[in-house]
C-alpha cells in the first residue's frame, strides 16, 4: 500500500483537477456557451455528455444506453484497479499509466453518478471541423491508454503476450 502512495496522488490531484475544472464551467457558463480562447482553434464550450469517451453514443438520451454505459464503466473501473494491483512496483511507467486511466474513469464516472452526465468543455477545431468535446478525464484516459499501448509494444515486447 504504502508503495502505492504516490500514484494515489496522482489519482487525487487528477481527480480534483478534473471535478474542479468542470464545476467551473457548469458554474460559469451556459450550457452550450462558448467562449473564444484562441481564435480559430480552441474555444471553452459547456455541453453535457451522457454518451462514452469523446461524445459517442450521446446522442442516444436512452436511459437504458445511459445504464449500460454507466455499468461498463464500473466494470471497466474494476479491470484497471484490479490490474494497478497486480502491476508490481518497478513497474513505473505501467503505473503511472494505470493511474491516469484510473483518474481519468473516476472523474467521469463521478459525472455520471452525481450529474446524470459527464461535463465536456475543450473545443478544439479547424474551420468548420471539430473535435469531439471532452474534458480533463477524458484527456488523463487518452494519455494514460496510449502510455500503456506504448509500454506494451515497445518496452515490453513479446513479455504482453503470453505463448
Amino acid at each position: 500500500m504504502k508503495d502505492n502512495a504516490p500514484y494515489f496522488m496522482i489519482i487525487l490531484c487528477l481527480l480534483f483537477v478534473d471535478q474542479l475544472t468542470k464545476t467551473i464551467v457548469s458554474t460559469s457558463f451556459n450550457l452550450h456557451e462558448s467562449r473564444v480562447v484562441i481564435p480559430g482553434f480552441f474555444n471553452l464550450t459547456y455541453i453535457r455528455n451522457r454518451g462514452a469517451i469523446f461524445g459517442f453514443f450521446s446522442t442516444n438520451q436512452n436511459f437504458v444506453m445511459y445504464a449500460l454505459l454507466t455499468l461498463a464503466s464500473i466494470a471497466a473501473l474494476g479491470l484497471v484497479v484490479y490490474y494497478f494491483y497486480k502491476t508490481p512496483s518497478s513497474e513505473k511507467f505501467l503505473k503511472i499509466s494505470l493511474s491516469l486511466i484510473l483518474a481519468g474513469a473516476l472523474g467521469n464516472l463521478t459525472d455520471r453518478l452525481f450529474r446524470g452526465s459527464v461535463v465536456d468543455f475543450l473545443d478544439f477545431y479547424a474551420k468548420d471541423w471539430h473535435w469531439p468535446f471532452f474534458n480533463v478525464a477524458d484527456s488523463c484516459i487518452t494519455v494514460g491508454a496510449m502510455l500503456l499501448l506504448y509500454i506494451f509494444f515497445f518496452k515490453r515486447g513479446d513479455k504482453c503476450f503470453p505463448s
